[in-house]
């Protein structure tokens, strides 16, 4: 019978999600759906210190927003639970209790000046398993006499721990190079790799995903898993996504939080698309992936053994896709909220100007940018005007503006063809070139040096009465240089 599949993504709440985080649960996410498994949420929060207020609804917000779906979790009972690590501690003690006496670690208590005293030179600890073969009498005494102790893990003297990781191979550690670490501390509280281990087996995690750093400490906890006569997981590990050739993307330095993100009006599936191929390549090749898409194509075969320079430009350009994907009414619906806060309470036509970023954003915090004209238009420099190519200076483009602005002031039909029309008709009984006139037109109304469209787009957006103002501003500006 074939084994069901179960993976779990495991954050610690200690501040945002970040992106190397967030494809970790991604691969988890993937490689179940992929096989007809189940996706489990645990929330890992044992480290006290480092909590942070409001980290677990972040987790929460993350995965909804990236269209990360969970079978089972702190809100979704499965049989397995608790699913937060601090609603488990009764079931850590009971079981480095139960491992003590299987013989697989040990209680120890040595104090804080002693282990102090076994730093080296350079100041790196290794524990010297001072208490490892006290006898069960002494180990009694002390613990009758309410000494502070430890819960150490007996690891197998001369020995190589080895198991087989789906991206790297074969991993082969010898157990001279692993300490006696500590799975229960002495205020109670389970260290990572005891709670970690206990939590898996007990869930049925079947494949343990998680990034490189792990690779080498995983040979312990597989002593743990063989201590209790478990059987073990199967391990991929991820090679890490870097901020530059030699820095590692870092929570601790604010690198890539997926909110932030957000809030620079990146699309949630597009961030999801990137970080996708951050370490991993279908076998097409493809780069814009949909949910199901990338499901349909996970494989471990495409995982990539070096670690992956996270690109904001090219996660830019993959946003820019996407917006460019959508149909009128999707890119307006989307976009509203950024125009709002670009228009402010002016009356300016929405729809226009939603067709107008459609295809010259790549993020919606562009769009506040592309349209700060709309809000700021007042005295500009002059020199904006002058067109060597088309042959324009002041003087042109006072008469040009002049052109421009009897032709439309008793103009009814503001519509493209019909502004174009009157534009291109005016310029030729004038005897200029309309490109002039619609160059000039867009300096005059604008006052930018580059807009998101040309003189009538931007006539269309500001509407008549605006147009007619700006033109009649900008053409006493060139009377009067």
């Amino acid at each position: 019978m074939k084994e069901t599949i179960r993976t779990r993504f495991a954050p610690s709440p200690t501040g945002f999600m970040h992106i190397g985080n967030l494809r970790t649960g991604l691969y988890a996410y993937l490689f179940a759906r992929k096989n007809g498994g189940k996706f489990i949420l645990r929330i890992e929060d044992t480290d006290r210190e480092r909590k942070v207020d409001g980290a677990v609804e972040m987790v929460y917000r993350t995965l909804a927003s990236a269209g990360i779906t969970y079978d089972e979790g702190p809100d979704k009972d499965g049989g397995y639970g608790p699913y937060i690590q601090t609603e488990r501690m009764h079931i850590y003690k009971e079981y480095a209790e139960k491992l003590v006496e299987m013989g697989g670690a040990y209680y120890c208590f040595c104090d804080k000046e002693r282990l102090e005293g076994l730093k080296d030179e350079n100041g790196v600890h290794t524990y010297d398993k001072h208490c490892r073969n006290l006898s069960k009498e002494e180990v009694e005494r002390r613990l009758s006499a309410g000494e502070p102790y430890v819960i150490r893990q007996k690891v197998p003297e001369n020995i190589v721990s080895e198991y087989e990781d789906m991206v790297f191979g074969k991993i082969s550690v010898n157990t001279a190079d692993i300490e006696d670490g500590v799975l229960l501390k002495s205020d109670g509280l389970p260290t990572y790799n005891f709670a970690n281990v206990v939590d898996d087996h007990l869930m049925g995690i079947t494949h343990v995903i998680r990034g490189t750093e792990y690779l080498s400490s995983t040979p312990k906890y597989n002593l743990i898993y063989d201590a209790f006569g478990w059987e073990r997981p199967h391990y991929m590990h991820l090679p890490p996504i870097m901020k530059d050739a030699t820095r590692k993307l870092s929570k601790r330095f604010g690198d890539a939080n997926f909110e932030d993100f957000i809030a620079k009006g990146y699309l949630p599936e597009a961030i999801v698309n990137y970080i996708a191929l951050l370490g991993w390549c279908p076998k097409d090749n493809r780069e814009k992936m949909s949910m199901q898409e990338l499901i349909e194509a996970f494989d471990t075969d495409g995982i990539s053994k070096s670690s992956s320079i996270f690109d904001e430009t090219k996660m830019r350009w993959l946003n820019g896709e996407y917006l460019k994907s959508m149909s009128e009414e999707e890119f307006y619906t989307i976009a509203l909220p950024w125009i709002k806060n670009a228009v402010g309470e002016a009356d300016f036509d929405e729809r226009e100007l939603a067709k107008l970023m459609h295809t010259r954003v790549d993020i919606l915090g562009d769009i506040p940018e592309k349209l700060s004209f709309l809000n700021k238009f007042g005295n500009y420099d002059l020199a904006l005007y002058n067109h060597q190519k088309m042959k324009i200076d002041a003087e042109v483009a006072k008469r040009a503006v002049e052109v421009a602005l009897i032709a439309l002031k008793g103009f009814d039909n503001w519509t493209e063809d019909g502004v174009k029309e009157r534009i291109r008709r005016a310029a030729e009984e004038s005897g200029m070139k309309s490109g002039q006139v619609m160059f000039a037109m867009r300096v005059a109304i604008t006052g930018e040096p580059v807009t998101p469209g040309g003189a009538i787009e931007m006539a269309l957006v500001l509407k008549k009465g605006e147009t007619i103002r700006r033109l009649e501003q900008s053409l006493a500006m060139l009377q009067q240089r």
